[in-house]
């Protein structure tokens, strides 16, 4: 499924900051609008597109242990989001599939880490590099205000881990409903 992120003036969220993490970040901007299988109309300022797509790197025991305790996104209770666009180096790239999947989650433990922090905070990939966009992936979440804190606390985690090594650019949109 085609997903486009749209900033702008207008969609159903506000922007509450946008923060390059690494690399260059994006233009400020007021709402996100976020489209599900539709291109969203021209007017933004700018627009990041991903899709769903094959879980790159979940072994089954984890995809079954993810879908047992992860919340659907658009939970009323969910009233803040995350949008984190990264992109990663050639280096990560040039490495096969195995040598990325231990790197994921072999040694930083990527999949184990977020499973701490579900069911509070909802998540959904969507990659980007195939369809010759600016990122490589945008990272969407969605949580309730009481959990900001553990969401944090899940960023934190997740860039001290050496996967983090081989992000070149990252910028950390935060919204609110």
């Amino acid at each position: 499924m085609l997903v486009s992120f749209q900033g702008g003036g207008a969609g159903q969220w506000r922007v509450d900051r946008i923060c390059a993490i690494r690399g260059d970040g994006l233009a400020p901007v007021g709402r996100v609008r976020v489209a599900e299988g539709t291109r969203p109309p021209p007017e933004g300022v700018w627009t990041l597109r991903g899709v769903t797509s094959n879980e790159r790197y979940v072994e089954r025991h984890e995809r079954d242990a993810l879908s047992a305790v992860q919340e659907p996104l658009g939970r009323d209770s969910a009233r803040c989001a995350a949008l984190i666009p990264i992109s990663k180096s050639d280096e990560w790239w040039d490495l096969t599939q195995d040598e990325r999947r231990a790197i994921f989650e072999d040694r930083s433990h990527h999949i184990a880490t977020g499973l701490e922090y579900l069911p509070a905070v909802a998540r959904r990939l969507h990659h980007c590099r195939d369809l010759g966009e600016q990122f490589d992936f945008l990272t969407w979440f969605e949580f309730a205000p009481d959990a900001a804190g553990r969401f944090d606390e899940l960023l934190g985690r997740l860039r001290a881990t050496e996967e983090w090594a081989y992000v070149v650019r990252e910028v950390e949109v935060r919204l609110s409903r």
